[in-house]
């Protein structure tokens, strides 16, 4: 939490330094410095930094974000949106481990061999790769070129994407890079583990390779492999931002990038603490399962 305050607290910091105000942004077109001037009193822009933090942080246990430039509350402004991104990140996530746990167990099966270098050469280039060009090279392949999947989100009464087809690409611009990340770790793992004596044990025991690896080998490594993929859920949440603004997804993306253009720093104060609170969850579970895992081990 102390992180997380921190953080807070830097985003004020850095919205104050950026040209121009909420103010003089969410102003309309021909208003006077005196009419800029009474919503810059308004809205508290005339009071030091700090004191508009410590406000801001009072309502934070409750559940209060204040509220925006625009005079609407930074909770139902976020209502919507983050549960999709929410959606978005939390498929992204769930298939970027599965894929991961395939491919590390896959090229551990045969260390050394030929499959096991290709998924390492191929994990490291995915991951050099950022989410942005992945959708770009989603959109030419699967929406220009083939016509398979829709371009952009339309959305339906709820808010939500209007059809599943519409979340594809999204999903798979955010997992690629991801995927290539954590099966790394998890080959990393598993390579460590074979070298634990009950794994040497099971092998010598004339175990069958696939049930060494499975049985013996991955359990032990599921602490390692649970913090790499604690870490990619801030990665997961920051890419998000990129991809929903390039496929018109209806997350948190669009409203922050609509709150920085407005110098609007209650709202990009909330997206980072809901994002902030999403990712302390995750890191929590983690710990837990490194501790269930290892307990009093280091």
């Amino acid at each position: 939490m102390l992180m997380l305050a921190v953080l807070l607290a830097v985003v004020f910091a850095a919205v104050q330094l950026l040209p121009g105000d909420a103010a003089s942004a969410t102003s309309e077109r021909g208003e006077g410095a005196a009419g800029v001037a009474a919503r810059r009193h308004l809205l508290g822009l005339d009071r030091p930094v700090w004191e508009r933090f410590q406000d801001w942080m009072t309502g934070l246990p409750t559940g209060n974000l204040g509220t925006s430039a625009r005079g609407e509350k930074v909770t139902d402004l976020l209502a919507a949106p983050f549960p999709n991104t929410l959606l978005l990140g939390g498929t992204a996530f769930v298939l970027t481990m599965v894929a991961a746990l395939a491919l590390g167990c896959w090229a551990a099966a045969r260390p050394g061999g030929r499959l096991d270098r290709a998924i390492g050469l191929g994990s490291t280039a995915t991951f050099a790769l950022p989410e942005f060009i992945v959708a770009v090279g989603l959109l030419l392949v699967l929406s220009l070129w083939t016509g398979w999947l829709p371009a952009v989100t339309l959305t339906g009464g709820d808010g939500s994407p209007a059809d599943w087809t519409m979340l594809v690409m999204p999903v798979l611009a955010l997992a690629v890079p991801q995927t290539g990340w954590n099966t790394r770790i998890v080959r990393a793992a598993l390579a460590d583990q074979e070298r634990a004596p009950h794994v040497t044990a099971a092998r010598l025991d004339g175990l069958p390779r696939r049930q060494v690896l499975l049985r013996h080998a991955l359990p032990g490594a599921l602490p390692t492999i649970a913090t790499g993929a604690a870490t990619s859920t801030g990665m997961l949440l920051g890419g998000a931002v990129v991809v929903e603004t390039l496929f018109n997804y209806p997350g948190i993306g669009t409203v922050l990038a609509g709150a920085v253009a407005d110098r609007d720093t209650p709202v990009i104060a909330g997206v980072v603490a809901c994002a902030g609170a999403a990712v302390s969850l995750v890191l929590f579970l983690a710990d837990l399962i490194r501790y269930r895992a290892l307990g009093d081990r280091p």
